[in-house]
């Protein structure tokens, strides 16, 4: 199967590459080390059309597609996989509310994402005890005359103390006639809503950029307009952002593998022992190899699940393979990275070490390895 890019979309990868390298790549040691939010940089990619790709034109988007979008995203996350992930889920916010909001909803929310007048979108899905279970939420939200009340709390949000609407997912529906994700609804809550706390800042491994917070929902009130899609609709609503947020992981974990193979060649093109480089040893020359073709196995993966979504054709199990796959070649890859540059990969002087932190979440979130495993084996036992 061949992916040979249109003229829009070698654009695309040229523009996303060019402000990544010039713009992002020159800060991304800053943003890691002082764990600072990239507002100026988001701004930028704003401006380049990048944080609603595949949102209409009208709503203020792109409206480039799923491919663009994952090439977009490759660019990014090889110079910063902080401001990646941030970039990530913005447009899985512009992109949720362009497919399922009412046209109001649309006009108000989206050309703001899109621009970077709101710095960032959020979704409140994730709770402290439902992750890969939503159907555990404990989040309410319940009618009280023309308003919705919501109570709970949300985990792992990323850009929360950034974001300037959010997504958050509750409980309308009673577990006895609504079990499981029957009774989830899908919410739009604007920043500095009364009730809307932000919690903790957690203190993470990697991706120390990106800004993930606890949410705290106390007698939120909204009004019934703020209801997305359907009452009761929000699992579906949730699965299918996911499955498409998956892509968008996959493509962020190869940005970031890339990234650790480009600076691995460099290293043994440069660094010499017994008298030669040390790319001149089959030890090395074999994890390169290795390394670029588990690159391109991923690509060839993340581009088709990407082209399918954007046939509008079925490409939950293959954004699963895309994702499961790319995630955790990606972390291998990184460690040989770090193998490969001996001390010097254990050190903050190069950025081997901060690409293995950063890829590691990869494997978690937006669904561990082990769903993505789940989710695929019973689509085959299904046929």
């Amino acid at each position: 199967m061949e992916f040979d890019l249109n003229e829009t979309q070698s654009l695309i990868q040229k523009a996303a590459r060019d402000y990544a390298q010039k713009v992002i790549l020159p800060q991304a040691k800053e943003i890691d080390a002082t764990e600072k939010f990239p507002a100026e940089i988001l701004r930028g990619l704003g401006d380049l059309g990048l944080l609603a790709v595949n949102v209409p034109g009208v709503y203020g988007g792109s409206e480039a597609g799923v491919v663009n979008y994952s090439l977009a995203m490759q660019g990014v996350a090889g110079a910063c996989a902080s401001t990646a992930v941030t970039m990530a889920v913005t447009n899985m916010v512009g992109e949720v509310i362009a497919q399922f909001g009412t046209e109001e909803q649309r006009q108000k929310y989206c050309p703001k994402l899109a621009s970077g007048e709101y710095l960032a979108g959020a979704f409140g899905l994730s709770e402290p005890g439902a992750g890969s279970d939503p159907g555990g939420m404990l989040t309410t939200a319940r009618l009280d005359g023309d308003t919705w009340v919501l109570d709970g709390a949300k985990q792992w949000i990323t850009s929360g103390a950034y974001a300037g609407v959010f997504v958050v997912w509750a409980r309308t529906g009673d577990k006895t006639t609504h079990p499981g994700g029957k009774g989830l609804t899908c919410f739009l809550v604007e920043a500095g809503t009364p009730g809307l706390r932000i919690g903790r800042k957690e203190d993470k491994m990697g991706l120390r950029g990106s800004n993930t917070v606890a949410l705290e929902l106390e007698g939120v009130r909204v009004p019934a307009s703020a209801l997305l899609g359907e009452l009761h609709g929000g699992f579906k609503i949730g699965m299918m952002a996911l499955d498409g947020g998956r892509i968008g992981i996959a493509s962020q974990a190869l940005g970031i593998a890339r990234a650790a193979l480009d600076e691995s060649v460099t290293y043994a093109k440069d660094r010499k022992a017994f008298g030669k480089s040390i790319g001149e040893f089959q030890a090395i020359q074999w994890k390169l190899a290795d390394m670029r073709t588990a690159i391109d196995a991923a690509h060839m993966l993340t581009m088709r699940a990407a082209t399918l979504k954007e046939a509008k054709k079925p490409f939950s199990r293959e954004a699963s393979m895309a994702k499961v796959f790319s995630t955790e070649n990606a972390w291998k890859i990184c460690n040989e990275a770090v193998q490969i540059h001996g001390g010097y990969g254990y050190t903050r002087e190069f950025p081997a070490e901060r690409h293995l932190r950063d890829v590691r979440v990869s494997m978690i979130y937006e669904g561990t390895s082990e769903v993505q495993r789940i989710v695929i084996a019973r689509s085959l036992l299904s046929e």
